[in-house]
């Protein structure tokens, strides 16, 4: 999951961002960018479109649509498909599975803002090396 970024699945939903001022080049190198069908990701993850539909059902991801209405995956959501995946392979509910993604990025979250608290806590305590 990527914390870090500020993506915290907080209603177990994972939309990609609307990327609409960027150009086809930078595209690919956006993680948020739809790039992938449903068919290439189930292939990319070595699962079957319906386990991909069913983390839609389950609002786990929600895949952007494109203008014919075919679902479009983003490397941010097959990294998240391929998390619940391997939780479901060993056993996991995917109801249960999808509870443990959204606790994992949470913590993520979490400890990505403690870092960065501290980090400043620190850098406003170190001796600035005035009036000595």
């Amino acid at each position: 999951m990527n914390g870090s970024s500020g993506k915290a699945l907080e209603g177990a939903v994972v939309a990609p961002k609307n990327t609409p001022g960027t150009t086809s080049g930078d595209r690919f190198d956006d993680e948020d960018y739809p790039a992938y069908s449903m068919g290439s990701a189930a292939q990319m993850l070595g699962t079957t479109p319906g386990f991909l539909r069913s983390l839609d059902e389950a609002k786990l991801l929600t895949p952007q649509r494109s203008e014919g209405g075919h679902r479009r995956y983003s490397r941010y959501q097959l990294r998240i498909a391929a998390r619940a995946r391997e939780l479901v392979d060993q056993g996991t509910t995917l109801d249960a599975a999808c509870r443990i993604i959204i606790l994992e990025d949470q913590l993520a979250e979490a400890q990505a803002i403690n870092a960065e608290l501290h980090s400043r806590l620190t850098d406003a305590d170190a001796p600035t090396g005035e009036g000595t």
